[in-house]
């Protein structure tokens, strides 16, 4: 990395510039644009969530403090509340959508051979939603409950890299299990969910895709149990069942026969039920996957740390999901410096460094050559280590 460089144009550097301006040519981003474009805004937006700027006031008074290295950082538009609120209601966010799953298909095959906490040889994915409060007078479009409007950003998370493969935004009111419709599965993954997507015709099309599931059984799932696996009680496994579904409907949705494992986890003492289409794994294993699932908790504490209702820079449904896609590219892109640079330390470590560096002219390197993660204290100490 070139000495003398702001830290925030080394790291603009890893971005694949022709290809933000294919998408930007995909929407007419620029037409009619003269002083301030799409990647004018692209890099303001940015700046913004990598420094956790809280208003469009924040972000003009913290740049034109620094307007003489505005040139030094990329951003040739002059910078102003009112141009920028115009561009986040106006410029298509499909822009930032199709770049952001740019970044992440860049992501996915740089950490493709990385390992996770269960040693698999398939892919493993883990399928959640977190929901973002808004203000329902300033946000009408964003329909949830009566007194309540939110929406709800659907993530699949590919658990090698904690990298997004797929993220959906929906209004608030879209349910979980719906999701399940808008994806097409991969042969021989493993789909991680939590109760919320327990419907088994759903599930049965996971089971035609030649993919497996992962996910809760409920207290009320009626089922004929076929045969016992041999369990070991010292790991946990309190049963390992083969079972086929007895409810009315449940047993034409899946016809097949599915596998229940009960597991009593050893330090909360807390018993859960899974059902899982995958008759091969070891019971300990699939425990396992299942507790893995948690690191999709990480991305959206990330995401709504950057995302709190009083940092949103416009309240048009255009400019929220803008704001929401150009986080994600932030994230993304920092795990893929991460890969590149072999940074040793986790990705929330790095980004807390980069919110208080982006005006040093430290190469990235030397910056984080005597970081050490142990250094860096967690908001929540119960909360589970990124990356």
């Amino acid at each position: 990395m070139n000495r003398g460089k702001l830290v925030f144009s080394q790291l603009i550097e890893f971005i694949p510039i022709k290809k933000f301006r294919r998408c930007v040519r995909r929407y007419d981003g620029n037409h009619r644009v003269r002083n301030f474009s799409c990647w004018d805004q692209f890099l303001c937006m940015a700046f913004a969530q990598l420094t956790y700027r809280e208003s469009l006031r924040d972000i003009e008074v913290c740049l034109r403090t620094k307007s003489k290295k505005l040139y030094h950082l990329g951003i040739r538009g002059k910078i102003s509340r009112s141009t920028l609120a115009d561009a986040n209601d106006r410029r298509d966010w499909r822009i930032y959508q199709d770049f952001a799953m740019v970044l992440i298909r860049e992501a996915r095959e740089l950490y493709s051979n990385d390992s996770f906490s269960v040693r698999l040889s398939r892919a493993a994915y883990a399928l959640d939603s977190t929901t973002i409060d808004l203000c329902l007078s300033l946000f009408p479009w964003a329909t949830f409950r009566t007194t309540k409007a939110a929406i709800k950003m659907h993530t699949l998370l590919d658990l090698r890299g904690n990298i997004p493969s797929v993220i959906i935004i929906t209004r608030g009111k879209v349910h979980d299990v719906n999701i399940l419709d808008e994806l097409i599965f991969e042969a021989g993954a493993i789909y991680i969910m939590d109760r919320g997507y327990l419907d088994f015709a759903r599930l049965f099309r996971i089971r035609e895709a030649s993919a497996f599931f992962v996910t809760r059984s409920k207290k009320n799932t009626q089922f004929n149990r076929l045969a016992s696996n041999a369990t070991d009680r010292s790991v946990g496994i309190i049963a390992d069942q083969i079972i086929n579904l007895s409810g009315v409907s449940s047993c034409d949705d899946y016809p097949e026969k599915l596998r229940r494992i009960v597991y009593r986890d050893p330090e909360t003492k807390k018993r859960l039920v899974f059902l899982t289409n995958n008759f091969t794994l070891a019971a300990k294993t699939i425990a396992n996957l299942y507790k893995s699932r948690w690191q999709i908790e990480l991305f959206f504490k990330w995401i709504k740390q950057h995302l709190r209702i009083k940092s949103f820079f416009g309240t048009s449904e255009n400019a929220v999901r803008s704001q929401i896609w150009i986080a994600v590219a932030v994230y993304v892109l920092v795990a893929i410096i991460k890969k590149k640079l072999r940074l040793q330390q986790r990705l929330y470590t790095i980004l807390r460094i980069l919110s208080v560096t982006t005006f040093d002219k430290t190469p990235i390197l030397q910056l984080f050559r005597d970081v050490d993660d142990s250094d860096i204290t967690d908001d929540n100490p119960n909360q589970l280590k990124l990356l």
